[in-house]
């Protein structure tokens, strides 16, 4: 009689295998496994890029000095402050989000929808930001060339600030700027795109400006603040580096960058492209949610569960950009 008790109550006692173990839905279950497996995923990208920046340290781009435009202030040295703007956005989306959560437990559609938007416009606008970074990324700002050794070298003035290659270039009159199309060519070559100014035009301008000097991609650690900074050259180093140059970068693609190391630029298109993919997935969801809201789907189910798996993903995708700000633009 007592091993019938005992095994009476092992069975009130112990999980039986409903669809709601831990009484957690199968659905938000789910969800949590696919929050841990692209957890690691973001895990190893980052751990990657920490791996490689340690090895490249000596040579790595300056992230003040990448990410420092801002929407209508040309000119203006704006270091991270762009960046900064795009975490609050994506932050305060979560909150909104929150919010439409807290109002589908107490069933109250039209608040689930107005935060539902809410949280939408504030993907779309950080989306829209991060395309914008990525123009001015690719565009570049001042330019720069490459060495037959893969280094780069950019070009200071007497204060040591960074100057455009069209500030001093002399362009040749005479130079033939017409690139023929596949249709007009005899050959086709595919490529990159052919650069503004060449190696002798560029050459040319800094030898006849004698207060520009060389800054190469290597940083030095100054003495009076404790900041790294890139290693400045004297005008005669300068003349005898630029010998060593063999082509114009302007902006960045997957092969080089003005910046400096190659690999920066990779990690830069890879990390926050995928975190961007996410993000864009994450409106999709939210916005399919947000119209089922509206047509009271979700009334008519008895539950607003679907918002609360779907807070579960923007979260995550808010908090993982946590991570990418903090290791990749400040760090």
């Amino acid at each position: 009689m007592g091993a019938t008790v005992t095994t009476a109550a092992t069975k009130e006692t112990t999980w039986g295998g409903g669809n709601q173990p831990f009484k957690v839905s199968y659905g938000k279950l789910m969800m949590w496994y696919f929050i841990l497996s692209d957890s690691l995923t973001f895990c190893g990208f980052l751990v990657g890029y920490g791996f490689t920046r340690y090895k490249f340290m000596d040579s790595w781009p300056i992230a003040d000095e990448v990410f420092n435009h801002f929407p209508f202030l040309h000119g203006v040295d704006a270091p991270m402050y762009y960046v900064a703007l795009m975490t609050f956005i994506l932050i305060f989306s979560s909150v909104t989000m929150v919010l439409a959560v807290d109002a589908g437990h107490q069933m109250k559609r039209n608040k689930v929808a107005t935060y539902m938007f809410l949280t939408i416009i504030g993907g779309l606008v950080f989306l829209g930001s991060q395309a914008w970074e990525w123009k001015n990324f690719i565009q570049g700002t001042y330019g720069a060339v490459e060495t037959r050794g893969g280094a780069i070298l950019q070009f200071v003035g007497q204060d040591d600030k960074q100057v455009a290659l069209s500030s001093f270039a002399i362009v040749n009159p005479d130079r033939d700027e017409t690139t023929l199309t596949r249709n007009e060519g005899f050959w086709f070559m595919s490529g990159p795109k052919v650069p503004t100014y060449s190696m002798e035009e560029i050459t040319k301008g800094f030898l006849a400006n004698p207060d520009l000097k060389i800054r190469t991609q290597f940083t030095i650690e100054d003495q009076a603040t404790g900041h790294r900074e890139k290693e400045v050259l004297t005008r005669e180093e300068s003349i005898a580096r630029l010998q060593d140059a063999v082509i114009v970068v302007e902006g960045a693609n997957l092969i080089r960058n003005e910046y400096g190391h190659r690999t920066f630029g990779d990690f830069f298109f890879f990390i926050t492209g995928f975190h961007g993919f996410h993000v864009f997935t994450g409106i999709l969801i939210n916005t399919i949610i947000f119209f089922n809201v509206l047509i009271g789907t979700y009334d008519r189910r008895g539950s607003y569960e679907m918002v609360e798996k779907g807070g579960l993903y923007w979260h995550f995708v808010d908090l993982v950009w946590v991570f990418v700000f903090t290791f990749f633009y400040l760090v």
